[in-house]
């Protein structure tokens, strides 16, 4: 439905219909060569090699989520109007998938959120699973792609070293109620860091108390027995190689 339709622009097609993290044919021979970041102006997508020659194009960086490819919703919003495709958080950014995901569920349950292109399950108000969905359901009712396209002249990646594409294995939906923001920080603000800061102090405090009270009693105990052996004659001639306290002149 994509290719070949001339309402869609030919970085859009190529954007959902290119293979990512394949090895890049050009740097095959050289190590981190997979494709995870898309040239708008080429329509290609390329490799981290890549990037010298393409430095004053417009790029947009290819992400891996549970094996399909992501984008950042921020670089999405750039593009296209993204309004209403389901949305997933991983390390504290928010992603959109760019195609359908396979699912072997038969039907529909009585209620309950689906995407109506695809009939897989979305949340909340959205009404489609992904970027690939929202502009098929915009082609098969009639209406102008153009209408849902952003014009960007400059995109760029993130700084070097800072991110490569890559989604750690356990970065899964996190809940509503998380108390982690997008910028990693805690939920409450500058209130909660307070709170935080003296629940540690308190346990600080109460923890070395413990410790002091505990080495003064182990240090009686320990010297109680030492008082009586000087007052003990017995004591004294059971012990041999005690060191006796020499006569006060």
């Amino acid at each position: 439905m994509l290719e070949g339709n001339s309402e869609v622009p030919g970085w859009l097609t190529a954007l959902l219909t290119e293979k990512f993290f394949n090895a890049c044919i050009i740097h095959e021979d050289v190590k981190r060569n997979e494709k995870n970041v898309f040239c708008l102006d080429c329509c290609d997508g390329i490799c981290p090699h890549c990037l010298l020659r393409h430095r004053s194009h417009r790029l947009l960086q290819i992400r891996r989520y549970v094996y399909h490819n992501v984008i950042k919703l921020v670089d999405a919003e750039r593009l296209m109007d993204c309004a209403q495709v389901q949305t997933y958080t991983s390390n504290f950014a928010k992603v959109v998938f760019l195609n359908k995901r396979h699912h072997t569920r038969l039907g529909k349950a009585a209620s309950g959120k689906y995407c109506i292109n695809c009939d897989r399950n979305v949340q909340d108000s959205n009404l489609f699973c992904c970027i690939s969905c929202k502009l098929q359901t915009i082609i098969r009712t009639g209406k102008k792609v153009s209408n849902y396209l952003h014009k960007c002249e400059f995109l760029a990646l993130s700084e070097p070293g800072f991110d490569d594409g890559q989604m750690t294995p356990d970065s899964v939906l996190e809940p509503a109620g998380s108390m982690r923001t997008e910028s990693g920080s805690s939920g409450g603000g500058a209130a909660g860091y307070s709170e935080c800061r003296a629940l540690a102090t308190t346990a600080t405090t109460e923890a070395v108390r413990k410790k002091r009270s505990s080495s003064k009693t182990g240090h009686r105990s320990a010297c109680r027995p030492v008082s009586g052996i000087y007052n003990s004659e017995t004591t004294l001639n059971r012990r041999k190689g005690t060191p006796q306290r020499s006569p006060l002149l």
